[in-house]
């Protein structure tokens, strides 16, 4: 549409996918603190997938209808670009929040700093990170915590790695080359799926063996919450990374017009980004 700018109609799929979302977490929270409400939590699952298979059918219709100019790419271009934003801010004030924990809160227990006076609620107390034993006694803090040379390594190579094939199955779009395309992309999906198995591995060990569970004081309150958040970071990149692969099968793409394959790109190297940091703050310093 040359010359023209077009205005996708008005889609439901914002809302629905909001309130999906919504029960999905209330089953979420109604399972973590009342040991219940799987059933809540799976509806709100199915139907998020449900939004999300619709919404990205909604688009590539319009795509290959050719109703997406110029001024649209640069509209993507530009919610995409806000959208990776606030998932930085997102993830800055999971960070924040341990950064404030392992050099404020903990030191001001242990009577450091100029809110050492804390330390009166339990004058025994020596500030160590991991906490391994929290100062409430009633508290029972992990029995140890990963070594980050071991899973943690090996899924952090494998993210890397990750990057990399899509680098190449991107390179591969743009010079018309498909079918090496393909097989790249195809590479990292089956990456990020050795990353989601290796992960969920690492979940039934801290569980049961390492007792690494929610209730383990600060220190496993903030792993779960970092690692998890991620970790369904990375469960949504895949399924859009299939998606990717299964539009180039379909040779939806050409070298010069692929912005939802560069979007994709965009995401999956953010996550990447997201668990360097991780690696390096929870499982090594």
């Amino acid at each position: 549409m040359s010359g023209s700018y077009y205005v996708p109609a008005t889609s439901k799929w914002p809302a629905l996918g909001s309130l999906a979302l919504g029960v999905m977490m209330i089953g979420a929270g109604m399972v973590l603190v009342h040991d219940r409400g799987g059933i809540v939590m799976m509806i709100g699952l199915a139907g998020v997938l449900a939004v999300m298979a619709l919404w990205f059918r909604d688009v590539v219709v319009e795509s290959r209808k050719g109703l997406y100019d110029a001024q649209m790419d640069r509209s993507f271009r530009w919610g995409m670009g806000w959208f990776i934003f606030s998932e930085v801010m997102f993830f800055a004030a999971f960070f924040g929040a341990l950064f404030y924990i392992r050099f404020f809160a903990v030191p001001w227990l242990a009577g450091e700093g100029t809110k050492g006076a804390t330390a009166l609620l339990w004058p025994e107390f020596t500030a160590h990170w991991p906490l391994i034993s929290p100062p409430d006694a009633s508290i029972a803090g992990p029995t140890e915590v990963f070594s980050p040379w071991q899973l943690p390594l090996v899924n952090t190579l494998i993210l890397i790695s990750s990057s990399i094939t899509l680098t190449v199955a991107h390179e591969a779009l743009k010079e018309g080359q498909r079918k090496i395309c393909r097989n790249w992309l195809a590479g990292t999906v089956l990456l990020g799926l050795c990353f989601i198995a290796i992960q969920g591995v690492e979940y039934y060990e801290a569980y049961t063996h390492y007792g690494i569970t929610l209730e383990a004081g600060i220190y496993g309150a903030t792993f779960f919450i970092l690692t998890g958040f991620h970790g369904l970071h990375v469960i949504v990149g895949t399924i859009i990374l299939i998606v990717m692969l299964a539009r180039i099968m379909r040779r939806h793409f050409t070298p010069e017009e692929h912005f939802g394959f560069e979007a994709a790109s965009w995401y999956w190297h953010f996550v990447d980004v997201v668990w360097v940091g991780l690696f390096l703050t929870v499982y090594v310093f």
